[in-house]
């Protein structure tokens, strides 16, 4: 893809869950922004709000400000949002409700991200037919492709080699961003960058979530590739000025 093909829908997924969704949409949100795009961030489902933690668009919202933010569902147990909603009693995402709400924030911005729960086969919702739908049903409904975020650390091949092939194997195109590299990293997160380059078009520093939002913002371009509005153009540098 190059740089122009990263706009309109983006799904944000993940090999799994605590791998550093919400930080990468909040980079993209911020490269795009500042590259002068008009962004919505939309998480599809949230859950686990019963905690009173702050929600994944409170720290999108925090870190890059996008022009848009919302969720379309929040279900108050920890739980995938299928069985969270069925377990709260309340009323799952509809699939093409979902798709319909999306283009319709397509319309008005440059570029949508929309973050999902877990990884690409966590069940999202229900199809008219009563069948749970998840998000590589959605990138295979709106023919959209999807950044996968990945771990930088012990799994992490095995993990994205079977994300990539899922969404493969539907049509799917999609490019993997690291969710956190470590500021002191070891011979496997050397050798996973290694075998991952290919697919890479990011890779955020552990703790980016925690900084400052106007740091935040000033260095997100750093972290990815010109492809997702970033500066980062030679991974051998990077890896060089990250070791």
């Amino acid at each position: 893809m190059d740089h122009g093909e990263w706009r309109g829908i983006v799904l944000v997924s993940g090999t799994g869950d605590g791998v550093g969704k919400t930080a990468v949409a909040s980079a993209v949100a911020a490269a795009a922004q500042a590259a002068g795009l008009r962004v919505a961030v939309i998480k599809t489902g949230q859950t686990g709000t019963a905690s009173g933690a702050p929600t994944d668009v409170d720290r999108i919202t925090r870190l890059a400000a996008p022009r848009t933010c919302r969720t379309l569902a929040s279900y108050p147990e920890q739980l995938a949002p299928l069985p969270a909603a069925r377990f709260a009693g309340l009323a799952p995402l509809e699939l093409y409700e979902v798709v319909d709400a999306l283009r319709a924030e397509s319309a008005r911005h440059d570029l949508v991200l929309v973050e999902g729960v877990g990884g690409v086969l966590t069940p999202m919702g229900v199809r008219p037919s009563g069948e749970a739908w998840t998000m590589a049903d959605l990138a295979t409904t709106l023919g959209v492709p999807t950044l996968v975020v990945a771990r930088a650390g012990m799994g992490a091949l095995n993990h994205t080699a079977l994300t990539l092939e899922a969404l493969d194997r539907r049509g799917a195109p999609a490019k993997v961003v690291l969710g956190a590299w470590p500021a002191e990293p070891e011979l496997v997160h050397w050798a996973n960058l290694t075998e991952l380059i290919p697919h890479l078009l990011g890779a955020l520093p552990e703790g980016a979530d925690r900084m400052d939002p106007g740091v935040f913002q000033r260095s997100a371009p750093g972290w990815l590739t010109p492809e997702l509005y970033g500066v980062l153009d030679d991974w051998r540098v990077w890896a060089e000025e990250s070791g």
